[in-house]
């Protein structure tokens, strides 16, 4: 990602022209002589999957000003921590186009350019501790972030502007329409799954709840309640089936690394956990 100083417009009104009368400076430019610098960021849905309406639309990267000690600020709100939002409003506030809603900002899009904001932030060596999945030992590994690979939307929508897309369920042959899910419905299914765990709900039904969240019409059918009712009794291979062609196609970023284990000696991919030090590398 290099530098494109040209554009920084941080300090100086990026939302909009000042208004009459009053001036406008950039403080950190003029006074200090040093420019916040700005990064595209490729985005893997490329616009397609976004309204017409929306400055998303069609758009293939976006623009972020790097981190300052401001979003470190939004970092440790705990109001923002507590109501699971502290992603949504760092991305806010790191976009240039201030038009752009993050919350609706496919869930993919959005990991990319948090992965951006935290290379541009603290660089892009990231240390974790995982399982090696041959012994299970746990061990401190490091990752380059710079290495992970996007993944590009390759599957078409119904409708180029339209989040939906289209699959065949291989038992009951049933056709979904289906969409990737969006910030705010990230956090709306973690207060979901939040009250029912206050609540001492016994069961964990994240499976039928992200289901829920992404089917829109069955045989053509959008009335919510038999959609839901009928994800609750689907054949167990057609809720496999749908769930690995969503994962397999959702765009968004491989948060994937591979480690050599200390213990066992062997080489692996695993998950790469987003912990603590994600954002904050000295910690933990």
């Amino acid at each position: 990602m290099a530098e494109r100083s040209d554009k920084n417009q941080v300090f100086t009104g990026a939302t909009g022209t000042a208004p009459a009368g009053i001036m406008t400076r950039d403080v950190m430019k003029d006074d200090f002589g040093f420019e916040i610098p700005i990064e595209s960021v490729p985005l893997p849905s490329r616009g397609v999957a976004y309204p017409q309406d929306s400055p998303l639309h069609c758009v293939e990267t976006v623009d972020i000003r790097a981190m300052t000690a401001r979003e470190e600020d939004i970092l440790t709100s705990r109001a923002l921590i507590k109501k699971g939002t502290v992603i949504t409003a760092l991305l806010q506030s790191c976009l240039t186009d201030k038009r752009i809603d993050v919350t609706k900002m496919l869930s993919g899009d959005r990991n990319a350019v948090m992965v951006a904001l935290r290379i541009t932030g603290y660089g892009s060596e990231y240390s974790s501790e995982v399982d090696c999945p041959n012994c299970q030992t746990r061990s401190k590994q490091d990752f380059d972030l710079t290495s992970l690979p996007l993944k590009i939307l390759e599957v078409q929508p119904i409708n180029i502007g339209e989040n939906v897309f289209e699959f065949t369920l291989p038992i009951t042959k049933k056709v979904v329409r289906f969409r990737f899910l969006t910030g705010a419905d990230e956090e709306e299914i973690l207060v979901v799954q939040e009250r029912k765990k206050k609540s001492g709900a016994l069961t964990d039904n994240l499976v039928t709840t992200k289901l829920q969240y992404s089917i829109v019409a069955i045989d053509g059918e959008l009335d919510k309640n038999l959609i839901g009712s009928f994800i609750r009794n689907m054949p167990a291979r057609d809720s496999l089936a749908l769930r690995q062609f969503i994962d397999k196609n959702e765009p968004g970023i491989e948060m994937k690394g591979y480690i050599d284990c200390p213990s066992c000696s062997e080489s692996s991919e695993v998950k790469m956990p987003l912990g603590a030090s994600f954002f904050w590398p000295d910690a933990g």
